[in-house]
């Protein structure tokens, strides 16, 4: 996945989450509606995520040291993590409460009536230019994968974390101006605190997607099954090798993977052709899938009769 392509969305996220903060809390002293205040905080929650991913995406960059020898690249993952907690406490407990506090005890909006929705229907355009651009950077990346798909196997975070957070915030203003515009029409600030509770809801159930799927690429996801199948033919290809005997990756960051493989060898050969044999597999593999940092390639005699086992991966 482009690095360049994933800041280029967190960034644009960021600056127009940071505008639409300001307005939202404008709209929010002027009118008291308990949406806004909810809109306002999803805008702050949102500004400190991108933030968040800027950071995580900068610390992974570090160099390895003795006391991290294979390096930080899940720095990413770590903070991309530390999102789906902001969002989900910052975010939707927030505003589930605000929902239940405007419930238990509704207000009208009785003044500026035309401020939240015209700053809701502001908010709107720069959250669709924003999720435009996130778009547009996953469709270079994502292949013929569903969008579904491609949030679930997506090994770098940024774009997924960018495009549900986007998704979010637009449905989110939906359910304000829903909330806002029923507040108006009928005099009943229920209407408001419903809107906000959708708004609570909804960020709570995105954030529960991303912790899941975060928390699969923390605990260390094998390679794409295209780059399985590179490194298997990589590996066979080469010459004084009889075939895998079984095979391990793992990604240790979204541009770093861990290939980890037995081989079988000829059981006469000399130490000096198994080791040319193994040297060549290991370039083989680093030209057929450039990501693979760190390979591991173990030389084993099968037994008589013996054929390799299947490869498996991860």
């Amino acid at each position: 996945m482009s690095t360049e392509g994933s800041t280029k969305a967190v960034v644009m996220a960021l600056a127009a989450n940071l505008g639409i903060a300001v307005t939202k809390f404008a709209a929010y002293a002027l009118t008291g509606s308990s949406s806004m205040l909810a809109e306002s905080i999803h805008s702050v929650a949102d500004s400190g995520n991108q933030a968040l991913l800027l950071i995580g995406g900068r610390r992974a960059k570090r160099r390895a040291t003795p006391d991290h020898p294979f390096g930080y690249g899940r720095e990413r993952y770590i903070y991309a993590f530390l999102v789906a907690i902001v969002l989900f406490s910052l975010g939707g407990l927030f505003a589930l409460y605000e929902a239940w506090h405007k419930i238990s005890d509704p207000h009208p909006i009785t003044a500026w009536h035309w401020v939240p929705v015209v700053v809701l229907l502001v908010a709107v355009a720069l959250e669709a230019t924003a999720l435009r651009t996130a778009v547009k950077e996953s469709n270079a990346v994502r292949g013929r994968a569903s969008w579904v798909q491609f949030i679930r196997r997506a090994k770098a975070p940024e774009l997924p974390v960018i495009l549900l957070e986007d998704t979010g915030a637009l449905l989110g203003l939906v359910f304000a101006l829903a909330g806002v515009g029923l507040t108006l029409i009928t005099g009943n600030g229920v209407w408001d605190g419903v809107g906000t509770a959708a708004i609570g809801l909804l960020l709570v159930a995105i954030a529960i997607v991303l912790a899941v799927e975060v928390k699969s690429l923390l605990l260390g996801e094998s390679a794409s099954e295209e780059h399985v199948r590179r490194i298997e033919a990589a590996i066979a290809g080469t010459e004084d090798v009889d075939g895998v005997i079984h095979m391990r990756t793992m990604h240790l960051g979204p541009e770093e993977l861990l290939v980890a493989a037995k081989v079988a060898v000829g059981a006469r050969d000399d130490a000096g052709r198994v080791a040319r044999a193994i040297n060549t597999a290991e370039a083989r593999i680093r030209e057929e899938v450039p990501i693979a940092r760190l390979i591991y390639i173990e030389p084993d005699i099968l037994r008589t009769g013996r054929a390799p086992a299947a490869p498996q991966d991860g």
